[in-house]
């Protein structure tokens, strides 16, 4: 499989990044055990997480994530064969928020007890933080990166001012965000198209969307609002039960057809096909989806195949 250079960084992945979001919430550790050992058997090699990973659910606390994640190292003993990130700077509590320094320093010891590591291969702001100056972000980040604790750095949820705010930072000797990581899919196209995927291309800016899969939308098994009964991210994708999303399923049902493939499969092909986009993110909570999701790798789209779903989603 062929590897791609995270923007100008030391690190290259395979195609698609594993999005961690799901351990300890919609996979238990026994079954995240199982889809990261098959994850890897396959040929992939990049895993992202967060320290808020997934604090949202029941009684957890944040961390839970990192924690299986942790123990998965720990028991395989394979850290140099994967490309580990993660992120800080959504809320865990109390004064636990944001991208300032003394926090970050908090955040990372953290991440990196919980992973069972003494560093992070791509340690990201999970999200922009006007109380903090770009500059003291950056420059706590060069520590961690001068201590080996990080080795590269990336930004999420990021706009294309802030983002380049940075990068004009980074040209007087301050770290550079060689990733970043938007909302992007066939169904979100309009918060990454535009000045922040131009910047991304100029820059050469390696993108890793999440939700490219639209919480499971894009794969078809939501064709009407029966189908979101019993599925616990059922109402996360009620809002895409519209004209528009079901012409993008119709799309990908044509050209998953063609190609003998599913729509799931055919959605992540458009992504990787991206020239803007390096290892889009997804999940899967079931070995029989890890099965479908990685072989999306497989699928290459003819240039009518995008029209079509250009057309249907743009």
């Amino acid at each position: 499989m062929e590897k791609r250079q995270l923007g100008s960084s030391s690190l290259t992945v395979a195609p698609i990044t594993f999005g961690g979001n799901v351990f300890g919430w919609t996979a238990n550790e026994a079954e995240s055990f199982k889809i990261l050992d098959a994850f890897v058997d396959s040929g992939f090699d990049f895993i992202d997480t967060a320290d808020v990973y997934s604090r949202w659910h029941n009684d957890n606390e944040g961390g839970e994530s990192e924690i299986i994640i942790g123990n998965w190292l720990s028991q395989r003993r394979g850290r140099d064969k994967v490309i580990i990130a993660t992120k800080f700077g959504m809320e865990m509590g109390p004064g636990k928020v944001g991208l300032s320094p003394k926090y970050m320093v908090e955040a990372v010891e953290a991440s990196l007890r919980r992973l069972k590591t003494d560093y992070i291969d791509l340690y990201q702001s999970h999200k922009d933080d006007p109380d903090t100056p770009v500059e003291a972000t950056l420059e706590a980040y060069a520590k961690l990166i001068e201590q080996g604790k990080v080795r590269e750095i990336g930004a999420s949820n990021f706009t294309a001012d802030r983002l380049k705010e940075a990068l004009d930072l980074s040209e007087k000797g301050f770290p550079r965000y060689q990733s970043l990581q938007p909302i992007y899919s066939l169904v979100e196209r309009d918060t990454f198209e535009g000045a922040l995927e131009d910047l991304c291309l100029a820059e050469n800016i390696g993108v890793i969307g999440f939700y490219s899969l639209a919480s499971g939308f894009l794969t078809g098994k939501y064709r009407s609002k029966a189908d979101m009964e019993g599925r616990i991210r059922g109402p996360r994708v009620e809002k895409y039960l519209n004209d528009k999303g079901f012409a993008i399923i119709s799309a990908l049902d044509e050209v998953a057809e063609k190609h003998n493939a599913k729509p799931g499969q055919v959605a992540m092909a458009w992504l990787i096909a991206r020239p803007s986009v390096c290892a889009p993110i997804a999940s899967a909570t079931n070995l029989e989806q890890l099965e479908e999701l990685v072989k999306s790798v497989d699928i290459s789209l003819e240039a009518e195949d995008i029209a079509k779903i250009d057309a249907a989603s743009a």
